[in-house]
């Protein structure tokens, strides 16, 4: 019985640390590639500034666009919020202070994120 628990706790850490592994390996925003500059746009009360950097992905994949959350009013570490495949251009466009439409998407700031990858 003690043998079951130990063997069944380990199996449970295990598939634990390789699920967070797998999960930062490929799917972290924060591990994103920085990209070329592009573009920045600012909220209308200058609480937050979007930049948008394109990433070349190197000979056999496309570009991708990279959206970078800036926080103007705080001293909080920006944030990737935007992460899509097969697209150039950035165009970014401040509905409010707190929502931002990219490319076509709508997000409401700091808590929304686009990755295609999701």
């Amino acid at each position: 019985m003690k043998l079951l628990k130990i063997v069944l706790l380990s199996g449970l850490i295990f598939s634990g640390l390789a699920g967070y592994g797998i999960y930062w390996f490929f799917f972290d925003m924060g591990r994103l590639p920085a990209g070329e500059f592009l573009k920045e746009e600012t909220s209308p009360h200058g609480t937050y500034t979007l930049k948008a950097f394109i990433v070349d992905g190197g000979a056999t994949t496309s570009y991708a666009i990279r959206g970078e959350l800036v926080f103007n009013k705080s001293n909080k570490k920006s944030k990737n919020i935007y992460w899509n495949y097969r697209e150039e251009n950035a165009e970014i466009n401040w509905i409010d202070d707190v929502t931002v439409v990219i490319n076509g998407r709508t997000l409401y700031v700091p808590q929304d994120k686009f990755d295609f990858r999701n």
